[in-house]
């Protein structure tokens, strides 16, 4: 079976400051920049059989400048929609909720372009993803690569895993990474996490 490889993208410039960036499109800074590309090393001589990339500009960006220009972009792979929380860090959230988690309270609702989601309607979107790529993989045609958001390939590794959305919350993710979900003795495994080449 061949691996999936998912890549976060680069900074942003709420990324570097911890704020939310769910629907909100920003683009990479400078850094955000060099990370992409310090990820081309890696994809020079993998030819995928299959790359989905979220549709939002910082995915977009680090695909291209990674040297995955060819994908096909996915809705299904957008950031968890924040809602009320879209642009707010968590320290900010615990000000008022000093407990809060992401993983076990949610987010409130926002307005019509941030309505926010639950885990399990961004678990619904990543089985849907990973339905996409079950083909490619069982095949061993080649490998398949995700671009996409922190939260989302979170979540979706905790699915890949057979764990609940929630369980995302195990796995940190940093930007311009690759991480490596892959198969031993027929069972999901994580290959490789937050590597840079």
């Amino acid at each position: 079976m061949s691996d999936l490889l998912l890549v976060r993208h680069g900074e942003t410039a709420w990324s570097a400051n911890g704020r939310h960036t769910g629907r909100t499109d920003l683009p990479l800074t400078a850094r955000g920049v060099e990370e992409a590309i310090s990820l081309a090393p890696y994809f020079r001589d993998l030819r995928p059989a299959l790359v989905l990339t979220s549709p939002l500009r910082r995915a977009v960006a680090t695909a291209r400048l990674a040297g995955l220009p060819d994908g096909d972009t996915d809705p299904d792979l957008q950031e968890w929609d924040y809602g009320g929380y879209e642009g707010v860090t968590t320290a900010e959230i615990r000000r008022t909720t000093p407990d809060w988690s992401l993983w076990t309270h949610g987010v409130p609702l926002g307005d019509t372009a941030h309505p926010g989601e639950s885990a399990a309607e961004v678990g619904a979107r990543a089985d849907r993803a990973l339905a996409r790529v079950a083909p490619v993989l069982r095949a061993d045609g080649g490998d398949a690569v995700i671009v996409a958001h922190s939260h989302f390939l979170r979540v979706l590794t905790a699915r890949y895993l057979g764990l609940s959305p929630q369980e995302g919350r195990l796995f940190l993710l940093r930007t311009g990474t690759v991480s490596v979900l892959s198969t031993e003795h027929g069972l999901p495994v994580i290959a490789g996490w937050n590597t840079r080449p």
